[in-house]
Formats: C-alpha cells, structure tokens, sequence
C-alpha cells in the first residue's frame, strides 16, 4: 500500500513539476498502476478484516467512499479553472498539487496503523505463475473478469462521454451543465451505496445486481432516446443504480473460490482496463455511426452484468439479517 501511494505521488508530483504532454501521459501511468495496486491490496485485506460474510456490505462501504469523492472531484476540478489567478500555468495542475497532498497524509495513516495479515501460502506469491495459469482456465474466474470489464466500461463509458453527448444532441454547455450532470451522476451513486448498505441486509447480492443493472438499463435508454431534461435526469440516475455492482461483483467473486484470494484479486482488477477500451470504442463507432450509436454498446455490458444473478455460485453468501 506504501509502494502504492508512493507510486501515485511521484505521478502526480511529475506532472506538477513538468507539465508537457509526454510527462502527463507518464504521470497518468505512474497513478493509474498506483491505484491499481491498491484495489490488489486492499480488497482481499477488507475481506479478511471484515469476514467473508459481510465482505459484500464492507465492499459498499467503501464504494459509497469512492462515490462521494467522485461527485466532488468535478466542483473541485471547477473551482480550481474558475479561479481568476493561480500560481501555475495551466490552472488545473493545482489539482495534481491536491493530490500530492492527499497522498502525503495517506501514506502517514497506512505507516502508523497496524493491518491484519491475510493469509497466504506458497501458490498465492506472485512469482507463482502456475496459480494464475490455473486461475485463467477457471470459467468462473473468466465470468467474474469480464464482468469487471463490462462494469467499468459502463461506468467510465458515461462518465467519458455524457458531456459530449448533451452538447452533441442537446446543445448543453458541457463545461457547466455538462460537467454538473457528471457530478450529480457521482452524488447518485454515492446515495445508492447508502441505500445499498440496507438492501444487503434483506436481500441476496445476486437478486440486487440484477434488479438494479435492469433499472440501469431503462435509465440508460431513457437518457440516449429522451429529450433534454429526461436525459439530464436518466444519466445521472444510472450512477444511482449501478453503485452497487462494482462491490457485488468482487464479493461474488472471491467468495466463489476457495483460496488464491489475492491472485483473484489481481486478476479481476485488471479488467479495469474496460475503463480505457469501452470509452474507445465508443468514441471509434461515434465517429463511424454517431455518439449515440456508439452509447449503445453500453446495453451489451449492462445485459452481462444483468446475467450474474442468474449464473453465479458464490461459496459464501451475504449474510442477511
């Protein structure tokens, strides 16, 4: 976690004291594998703190964490290109400053606290390629990758793109309004992961994913077919209903094998890279067919995502009140 953090200031620091394009795109490498190797860490960590059964309810938790932070990441990504003057010549690199910052006090918390050791055998190491060449013959763990995929195809798929399309087919300003949808689509899902965390304790993970990736589905047709103010509703309700689907499906997940926890992990948090090929795809069929067109590749992600409350066997269920 140290290493991490670590990798994700160095990032963030670059691009602060270099700001060019190539060290951007650099710097955005460096905090993406940081964040990468956190979800690594901290996921099998939270599991074995907070005991399997309720591994579902704690994923959520810090889901709603992560929901909260997105809806105020684009006011503070405002406030900051609104200000009339600022010590740097692009206004935005006072963002990346922010983040040195966060990173610092994070780095300080992980130092001084003392984490439960999750257990782990010679065939979880990493240099244990037979596990992970195990693990990709397992059909379950090819289900649950591709899950993660097509999830966060769909979460940064509207995220990328909603701006874009508003200005496209509505003539919204997107560096307001536009902007403003993005933030209330983050806000939506922070809520939902409230609403989760009650939902978790009388139902199965496998009848939610499914009830709320259907009322994603609707949300997303209502906001790519709806007229202006029905699609400046329906975007940012689909962060409310997907907020608990990225959780789901790692709960689902580990809880359906019996061990190698960390190279699962590893594994399924490499299907975040969904969040680089989905948006591009849609943006290739968007200038083939129209944005609107290439938005619909997001019903294809949404209908597997539906399909796992129908196909998964987790060993361990959530445990209901």
């Amino acid at each position: 976690m140290l290493a991490a953090f670590g990798l994700a200031g160095l990032g963030s620091l670059l691009v602060v004291l270099f700001p060019f394009y190539w060290m951007a795109l650099t710097s955005l490498f460096f905090i993406g594998t940081g964040m990468a190797m956190l979800q690594v860490v901290i996921n099998p960590l939270l599991r074995t703190a907070g005991g399997e059964e309720h591994y579902a309810s704690n994923s959520v938790y810090a889901q709603l964490v992560f929901g909260l932070a997105s809806f105020i990441s684009p006011l503070v990504y405002q406030f900051f290109i609104q200000r009339p003057q600022s010590a740097f010549p692009f206004p935005w690199l006072s963002l990346y400053v922010l983040f040195v910052g966060i990173i610092l006090v994070m780095i300080a918390i992980c130092a001084s606290i003392k984490f439960p050791k999750v257990p782990q055998n010679d065939l979880d190491k990493p240099e244990a390629w037979a596990v992970h060449l195990a693990l990709f013959k397992n059909k379950t763990v090819i289900l649950y990758f591709l899950a993660m995929l097509c999830y966060v195809g769909v979460e940064q798929g509207i995220s990328t793109w909603v701006s874009q399309f508003l200005a496209t087919y509505h003539q919204v300003n997107p560096q307001t309004f536009g902007a403003n949808t993005i933030s209330y689509y983050w806000g939506l899902m922070t809520i939902g992961g409230v609403f989760g965390i009650i939902l978790l304790k009388f139902f199965d993970c496998r009848t939610i994913i499914s009830a709320t990736t259907f009322f994603a589905i609707l949300s997303l047709a209502f906001g790519l077919f709806g007229n202006t103010s029905t699609s400046l509703i329906a975007f940012p309700l689909i962060g409310f209903f997907v907020s608990l689907i990225y959780p789901i499906i790692f709960s689902l997940a580990l809880n359906s094998v019996k061990e190698h926890h960390g190279a699962f992990a590893g594994i399924i948090v490499t299907g975040i890279v969904g969040g680089a090929i989905f948006p591009f795809i849609i943006g290739s069929l968007g200038d083939l067919f129209g944005l609107k067109a290439g938005m619909t590749l997001l019903f294809v992600c949404l209908g597997y995502i539906f399909s796992i409350g129908f196909w998964a066997k987790p060993l361990v269920s959530n445990k209901l009140n």
